[in-house]
């Protein structure tokens, strides 16, 4: 049992005689259960933060390469992104033999590839007249490519609201070139 000790009121000194008062005792116990079954509820009726991941599209394993078809794509619709070392982004519309935009270097954010997308997106859904025909996005990260750059670009797919993206690992020897800046 929890209980505060106030002292007595007795002084050790000679003099008057005084009354002894008796030990004021304050019963904590029950201050201690409320404090436990307040912590217990907060616990038990707050919801823990979980963590965001976006989800992706992923082939089965057991998915037989040579069983898949090509399927062709408008151009007009097409846009890739090809990231490199050090922060550096490319974008391309169309095929990269007869671009309709691009190549261009682009920086990451807001005043960057964000603007280019959303005006890209755009062009396309005038294009097409349809906004279920909306714009493709092949991300092509480079070996040397930071991992952080893919997340960002990634995040822009999510933020200018692109639904059909791509992530490629190939590249063809001209896309290298133009990576290398040659």
């Amino acid at each position: 049992m929890a209980e505060l000790n106030t002292g007595d009121g007795g002084g050790g000194k000679g003099g008057k005689v005084r009354s002894k008062k008796s030990n004021a005792k304050v019963d904590l116990t029950a201050m201690v259960d409320l404090a436990f079954l307040l912590i217990t509820f907060f616990m038990l009726t707050t919801t823990l933060s979980k963590p965001q991941s976006m989800s992706l599209g992923l082939p089965d394993k057991d998915d037989d390469p040579s069983k898949n078809k090509d399927i062709k794509v408008d151009e007009n619709r097409t846009m890739t992104v090809l990231l490199g070392e050090d922060n550096k982004l490319i974008y391309y519309m169309g095929l990269l033999a007869a671009p309709i935009g691009g190549p261009k270097d682009m920086a990451f954010g807001k005043d960057g590839i964000r603007k280019e997308i959303l005006s890209r997106k755009a062009s396309v859904v005038a294009y097409t007249g349809n906004k279920s025909k909306g714009m493709i996005v092949i991300i092509k990260p480079s070996k040397k490519s930071k991992y952080k750059n893919l997340v960002d670009i990634l995040d822009e797919m999510a933020i200018t609201g692109v639904e059909t993206y791509a992530i490629v690992p190939e590249f063809t020897p001209e896309e290298q070139k133009l990576l290398e800046g040659k």
